[in-house]
Parts: structure tokens; C-alpha cells; sequence
């Protein structure tokens, strides 16, 4: 049977506009069976190849109203390819005003319109992945620089546009890196710190700088990670908001983790938690942090203590999140608890970690997200060692 045949499934599903869990019972409808032996979660077996329909096949071509032979057809239509930065800006300087060209005067007003678009689109990455996100979150930079370059405006709303695209840079890049597409998301990350430091927003800059350095220090460049960490959080100075401090604190401890220097992640996590509950002198954080808070930072600690592989550190941490963290957020979901099938692996109790590690599984099955697709990766091959345990083997086999 071809390999085609899952993304034959999605795209007849989709096109009728059906959920996985509605194909499930009209499959079983088909079948003329009670109950639901197929589950949403065995379509989505199905749609991502870990798993053939085999005897369900003619009922599943019957609810999708096709042949059997077209369910194994090859794809007519292959996906667009994911934009790049190049696709959406000018070649020459992207933040250079057109001087030259009139155009239409614009004021405060569309700086806020500006402002709610670009926080909707961070609201959106808290529930939407990187792949199903890039192409609307480079549109909407795009759109922000042609307007800071084809418009006039006086010095206040030029930098506050210029703050704008900043913050645009920041999630369009951290959903590029979300998509896999490292390269561009390093050049959006820098097209914001350019933005950020013409606004003179030292704070938005430290932002853009952290998330780079984190992306760095995931990708193979360790030591260049642990650099520019911390030239982020020299640069923010110590006026900066208690949470920037204490995001960029993050940052440096996870660059130090990446590069196995436990004693100086585990500092710069004690610096991160004091200054989440330090006085910022009146400065007030920014809007776009508005997700760090005393959690967050418990995430990162236990994510940094199943790194440098103490266990027993981290499973109470990570079971304490997961218990009261949203369950909408299903790529966020999904990274946390790779981490807890992780450190289980590493206390020795494989059982726990297959049945985490399964979950993981189905809840990224339908995540256009790399992140969690590598911590897939990750979870199997930390299970390898356990190949003999009946309940581990079965999530290897069902994964290969």
C-alpha cells in the first residue's frame, strides 16, 4: 500500500472540514458497529504513518465517500513550502524610510491598531504551532515594515512603530524556530534587535537577543548560546522590569545547561527567582511578558535539573506544573511532559515513562510544531534502554 495514504486521510478529512474524532464515528457508521472501536486517536495513528488501517480500509474510504485505490494514490498536491523572510521584505535595508516617496502621514492611532495585532498573534502561538502560524506572523511583519517605510510620522509613533515591528520580530521568529526554520528565524530575530535598538527599547532588545540565544543553544551553537545570553542581560541593565530580569536569568541558565556547567545554571536560577520578587523601581514589564511568572521559572528549573539528569529534583516539579497547566496549550502540554517521561527514563521507573512518553505521542501527532517533534525523538531514544519492559516496547513498536 502506498506511503501516501495518512496524508490521503488528512486531506479528505479536512476538505469535508471533519475532526479526527468525527471521521472516528463515521467510520464506525460505515462499519455498522456500536461503540467506538476507532478512536480519534487511532486516525491520528493512521494520519501520521504510525499505523495502517488494514481491515478498517473499506469502511474509512466509505466515510470519506472515495475508493479504496484513491486512499492509496499519490498526493496530486503537494503542501506550499514554508515562506521565508526574503518572500516578505525588501533585498536592501528593511527598516530604511523611502524618503523620497510621499506617503500617507499616520499617527498614534495606527500604532495601536498595530499593537492589538500583534498581541493577537501571541495569543495565537499559545495554542497554535509554528507551522500552522508563519505564514500570517510574516505577513503581518511585512506589513509593519512597508508601513514604517512607505508612510511619514513624526519622531514618537516612527519609534513606537519601530517598537512594533520589534515585537513582531520577536514572535514571528520564535514561531519560525517553532516551524524549524532556524536560519530564518536567526534573521528575523535580528531584523527585531535592530528595530528595538533604533526604538532604543533596550528591554525589547534583550528580549529578541534571549530568544536567539535560546534558539542557539537548542541548535548545536552552545557556546555562541551562553554568549549572547548574557550580553542580553548586560545590556538590559539592572533597571530592567523584575520579569525581563528574570526571563533573560532563565536564558542564561539553560545556556548554561546546554553547555554542562550545572553550577552556573543553577545560579543564575536563584538570580532568576529573586528577581521575579524584586522591586523594579517603578518599571513596569511589558505586555508581551505577560506569561513569565513564578511557574514559568518552575518550569525552566525542572527542565535544567532533567538536563543535568537529577531526577529526583525534577519529577516533583514537572508533575506539580502539569497539574494545573492549561490543557488547551497542547504544544506547551505536550514539551512538559516529554520532560517528565525524560527524568521518569532516568529515575528508573520506565513504566511511568512509556505511559507519559505515549502521550506525548498522540498529543503531537496533530502539532505542526519541530520542538515537539524532536522531543519525540528524544523520548524513544532515552527509551531504547528499556526495550525489554512489555509496556516501553509497545511505544517503540508503535512508533517505528
Amino acid at each position: 500500500m502506498s506511503g501516501n495514504i495518512g496524508a490521503n486521510i488528512r486531506q479528505l478529512r479536512e476538505r469535508r472540514g471533519w475532526s479526527q474524532a468525527r471521521l472516528a464515528r463515521e467510520i464506525c457508521r460505515a462499519a455498522g458497529v456500536r461503540g467506538e472501536p476507532v478512536g480519534r486517536q487511532e486516525v491520528s495513528r493512521w494520519e501520521t504513518g504510525k499505523r495502517t488501517p488494514r481491515e478498517w480500509l473499506p469502511f474509512l474510504a466509505a466515510a470519506l465517500g472515495v475508493s479504496v485505490d484513491t486512499l492509496g494514490e499519490s498526493q496530486r498536491l503537494a503542501e506550499p513550502p514554508l515562506p521565508t523572510l526574503a518572500d516578505y521584505l525588501p533585498a536592501e535595508d528593511s527598516l530604511a524610510p523611502l524618503s523620497a516617496r510621499e506617503g500617507r502621514r499616520v499617527g498614534i492611532g495606527i500604532v495601536a491598531d498595530l499593537q492589538q495585532r500583534v498581541h493577537g498573534l501571541r495569543l495565537a502561538d499559545d495554542v497554535i504551532a509554528g507551522g500552522d502560524l508563519i505564514r500570517p506572523a510574516l505577513r503581518e511583519l511585512r506589513s509593519a515594515v512597508k508601513l514604517y517605510r512607505e508612510s511619514t510620522h513624526v519622531g514618537k509613533v516612527g519609534r513606537e512603530l519601530l517598537r512594533q515591528i520589534g515585537e513582531l520580530a520577536q514572535i514571528a521568529g520564535w514561531i519560525a524556530s517553532d516551524a524549524g526554520q532556524h536560519e530564518e528565524a536567526e534573521s528575523i530575530y535580528r531584523l527585531g534587535i535592530s528595530a528595538a535598538r533604533q526604538a532604543e527599547d533596550h528591554t525589547l532588545a534583550g528580549n529578541l537577543a534571549g530568544s536567539l540565544a535560546y534558539q542557539l543553544s537548542n541548535t548545536g551553537r552552545e557556546v555562541e548560546g551562553v554568549q549572547l545570553a548574557h550580553a542580553a542581560l548586560a545590556d538590559a541593565g539592572a533597571d530592567a522590569p523584575a520579569k525581563a530580569r528574570a526571563l533573560y536569568l532563565d536564558r542564561v541558565a539553560w545556556a548554561h545547561t546546554k553547555t554542562g556547567e550545572a553550577q552556573s545554571a543553577m545560579r543564575a536560577l536563584g538570580e532568576a527567582s529573586e528577581a521575579l520578587t524584586r522591586d523594579s523601581g517603578g518599571n513596569e514589564a511589558p505586555a508581551y511578558l505577560y506569561w513569565v511568572d513564578a511557574v514559568e521559572l518552575q518550569v525552566m528549573e525542572s527542565r535544567v535539573y532533567t538536563e543535568l539528569r537529577r531526577p529526583l529534583r525534577a519529577v516533583p516539579l514537572l508533575r506539580d506544573v502539569l497539574s494545573r497547566y492549561d490543557a488547551t496549550h497542547t504544544r506547551e502540554l505536550a514539551l512538559y511532559l516529554s520532560w517528565l517521561a525524560v527524568a521518569l527514563a532516568d529515575a528508573n521507573e520506565p513504566e511511568e515513562a512509556a505511559v507519559t512518553a505515549e502521550r506525548v505521542l498522540t498529543l503531537s501527532a496533530d502539532v505542526a510544531s519541530e520542538r515537539t517533534a524532536e522531543r519525540g525523538r528524544v523520548i524513544l531514544a532515552r527509551l531504547e534502554e528499556f526495550r525489554d519492559v512489555p509496556e516501553v516496547r509497545a511505544v517503540l513498536d508503535s512508533a517505528a
